[in-house]
């Protein structure tokens, strides 16, 4: 009786909120959005700055003890509930509700780094022009520092010449795209072409996810496809050029004394959770929108293995061309590398200026990382939108209302965002991105994902949920990761990054005024004190409406409409009504 009502409790929640018209769609998604631009701009760095082919030891045992465990957990409980990452926790476990609000605030942060996609549009345009306008010093925004990228070879530079220089890249980045200002507290006038840019980025994320996955699903054949296209074309293209193989050689020389270093440990563990999409909630979302019994056991492990094999390959491709930069300026590697913006809209430009047809090598470029940026930012959005959704399912699920709320909040953010298109937008970009989603917040979400799950939910329940789902019982290493590991490994990274903190400054050299660093934290606080605030109002709602002591708060780890837990905390004689185990409560 109880499995026919949850198969049809599951069958109005699918006509009432959709599902992936193929399994291949729901794939491309998740691999849009797992595979993004941390793959290429940072991934890279973290290998080349921590010892190589070193480097790939704890990455790889992160992977295994925490991406791949954490995925397959994720993506499980979205599965199960067919719920957004907020509503999904009254399922499982009410207390943990602050979770789901947590991933909400995080979220809303995350939103911001649509300004990359508009960086990127922006270099687009520019890229077909005749001469490429970060190649010379003939353009009105440079100064008499400025050094030609047309002029540099190994013969006329040096060391000398490029420190006392600013190379025509840097200043197109700096003083025609960005606009620099003094700090943030001048964020000066909305710079009206970046603006257009934003803009066209919101009108195509809202045209991908309009109509929910039945839009996103369709684009995504597009957007997550494309970048592996352009990624081979320039992995042969960097191959071949001369000093490609001193690049590689810096990417991957091993250098095993790192590993003694804690902090190689810790970044190996950070970039796990930054490229799997871990603890953002994201993964919960998508998988909701799978059928019941989708095998979401393999899903995990071929996506992560995808993942990862992109973020090594990703390392060919920016290396060999920062070997052909050393070669030509005459310098080592380790002068021109590195993370970020900076190597995606300076170092990689200033190569494909000096190659043959540059203006086709810079076009795949961006085309590359505009499509890597658009697919994980509307999987954001839409995972936003339906985790609200489902939350107020009566008010958002009538027949023209998810279009009318895709729009406002697109409309929305898209006038908040126009800040980071100002002068200062820069400082502000790098508050939200150095606070809003940090190792500080991922890991205390994972630790707190973890105990709510596998010992207040019980670890052995979810191996039997997946196994009824998929038909394949996870190993036992996956519950001995769920309950011990991950908590252990996430608490110690959590408490490392307090110690290790240290104040945000942009390039080495800009110190922020103290109410930014205070608004800093209150942002990077933001996600995480929704946990505690809502478990302690649970617990105070429960004791005065239910009038129980202690011992029946038990009942809050559960999710509540678990007949058989229920007669256990809460007496036989007050179990009216047999619930439905997949029963929605609050």
């Amino acid at each position: 009786m109880n499995r026919q009502r949850r198969k049809e409790d599951r069958q109005r929640r699918t006509e009432d909120r959709g599902q992936w018209a193929s399994k291949t769609e729901y794939l491309l998604v998740v691999a849009g959005n797992v595979v993004g631009l941390g793959n290429v701009w940072r991934f890279p760095y973290l290998c080349y700055k921590n010892g190589g082919g070193a480097f790939l030891v704890p990455y790889g045992l992160f992977a295994l003890l925490f991406g791949v465990p954490l995925f397959l957990l994720e993506t499980a409980i979205g599965q199960y509930t067919q719920e957004g990452f907020v509503t999904c926790w009254t399922k499982l476990c009410p207390l943990a509700q602050g979770v789901g609000y947590g991933h909400i605030m995080i979220k809303m942060f995350d939103l911001s780094f649509i300004i990359i996609q508009a960086w990127a549009l922006f270099y687009l345009v520019f890229s077909f022009s005749s001469q490429l306008p970060w190649a010379s010093c003939e353009n009105t925004w440079n100064t008499d520092d400025c050094l030609s990228l047309l002029n540099l070879d190994s013969n006329s530079t040096n060391a000398t010449v490029l420190k006392n220089a600013t190379s025509a890249a840097i200043e197109f980045w700096e003083r025609r795209v960005l606009g620099m200002s003094g700090g943030i507290e001048e964020l000066g006038r909305v710079k009206w072409e970046l603006a257009l840019c934003l803009l066209a980025c919101w009108v195509f994320c809202y045209f991908s996810i309009w109509k929910s996955v039945r839009s996103s699903g369709k684009v995504a054949y597009v957007t997550a496809t494309f970048p592996y296209a352009m990624l081979l074309i320039l992995l042969i293209r960097g191959a071949t050029l001369p000093g490609a193989q001193d690049g590689i050689y810096y990417y991957l020389y091993p250098d095993l004394n790192r590993l003694a270093n804690v902090k190689v440990w810790i970044e190996a563990g950070s970039q796990i959770m930054f490229s799997y999409s871990l603890t953002a909630g994201s993964l919960t979302v998508l998988g909701s929108y799978n059928d019941y019994n989708n095998n979401c056991y393999k899903d995990c492990f071929w996506i992560s293995l995808l993942n990862s094999g992109t973020s090594f390959v990703a390392g060919f491709v920016i290396f060999s061309v920062l070997g052909f930069m050393a070669h030509l300026q005459g310098v080592s590697v380790d002068t021109v590398v590195q993370s970020g913006p900076g190597l995606a809209f300076i170092a990689y430009p200033q190569a494909t200026a000096l190659m043959p047809l540059p203006q086709f090598w810079t076009v795949c470029f961006f085309l590359m990382l505009l499509f890597l940026s658009a697919d994980t930012h509307f999987v954001t959005v839409e995972c936003l939108i339906t985790s609200i959704m489902d939350l107020f399912p009566k008010l958002f699920r009538k027949t023209g209302r998810h279009e009318i709320f895709v729009f406002i909040i697109c409309l929305v953010f898209f006038i908040l965002h126009l800040m980071l298109v100002t002068d200062g937008g820069i400082y502000i970009f790098q508050l939200f991105d150095y606070y809003g989603v940090t190792r500080f917040c991922q890991y205390f979400m994972a630790l707190c994902e973890c105990l709510a799950l596998s010992w207040g939910f019980g670890a052995d329940r979810v191996i039997d949920i997946i196994e009824d789902m998929t038909g394949h019982r996870p190993n036992v290493y996956f519950k001995l990761c769920w309950k011990y590991v991950i908590p252990l490994l996430s608490l110690i990274s959590f408490i490392l990054y307090l110690v290790e903190y240290q104040h945000l400054k942009f390039n080495d050299w800009y110190v922020y005024p103290d109410w930014a660093y205070a608004l800093g934290w209150a942002i990077m606080l933001s996600s995480v004190v929704m946990v505690p605030l809502w478990a302690a109002g649970k617990i105070l709602v429960t004791v005065r409406t239910a009038k129980v002591n202690t011992r029946h708060l038990s009942v809050l780890c559960r999710p509540a409409a678990d007949p058989a837990l229920q007669r256990k905390n809460m007496g036989e004689e007050e179990m009216s009504v047999e619930l439905a185990p997949s029963a929605v409560t609050t």
